[in-house]
């Protein structure tokens, strides 16, 4: 295979490149008849659907686990896939993970959309515009006014306790006022303090 030169000065090895190609066709005739000469069929994936279950995000949320060397990887921090056996540390990131390419390759899904026909998306609209009429139809006019009395009328009581409110101090302060006027008759500059008001 190799072989050293005859040069003594010359440390490169010299490749004989008729053995090598010889090895290389015999490694593809191999490869060939493994094959049947036929390429790999294409893995034939379904068209991308919406989820009919709801992701779960929040029932970890605020709790403290305990975790040590043993601990599965499905009970480690963070959000588990169970169809790419992964984990992933945060809810944006898993959200991206759920609905990219590899997750969906797993699930036997490819990125392709179905294409929707004119009828379909017309039932579509159809369904929309029930739901909304059937909103408009939930909104009862009388119980709305009545809410909004009811929160007028607490504006008003909360605007005449604070008015209520400033009426107390200010005579507070005019009854201390007077109060520091008939100490100062009777001959008191004030309690505790040697600082001088004037």
């Amino acid at each position: 295979m190799a072989s050293g030169s005859g040069n003594k000065g010359d440390f490169r090895r010299k490749w004989d490149k008729d053995e090598y190609e010889q090895l290389a066709q015999k490694r593809l005739t191999e490869e060939r008849e493994k094959k049947d000469g036929k390429p790999a069929p294409p893995v034939k994936r379904e068209l991308l659907r919406h989820r009919d279950y709801k992701v779960d995000l929040e029932s970890k949320l605020g709790k403290t686990i305990v975790i040590t060397k043993t601990t599965p990887q499905s009970e480690m921090g963070g959000y588990y896939c169970n169809v790419c056996d992964c984990v992933v540390k945060d809810s944006i990131n898993f959200l991206d993970h759920i609905n990219g390419k590899k997750h969906q390759r797993n699930l036997g899904m490819s990125m392709r959309v179905e294409r929707s026909s004119l009828d379909q998306v017309k039932k579509r609209f159809e369904v929309n515009k029930k739901k909304l009429e059937e909103k408009q139809k939930e909104y009862d006019f009388e119980e709305r006014m009545k809410e909004l009395r009811e929160e007028e009328e607490k504006a008003k009581a909360y605007k005449k306790e604070k008015q209520k409110e400033k009426k107390r101090k200010a005579e507070e302060d005019l009854n201390f006022e007077e109060d520091d006027e008939m100490a100062a008759v009777m001959g008191f500059s004030g309690f505790g303090s040697s600082k001088k008001s004037h």
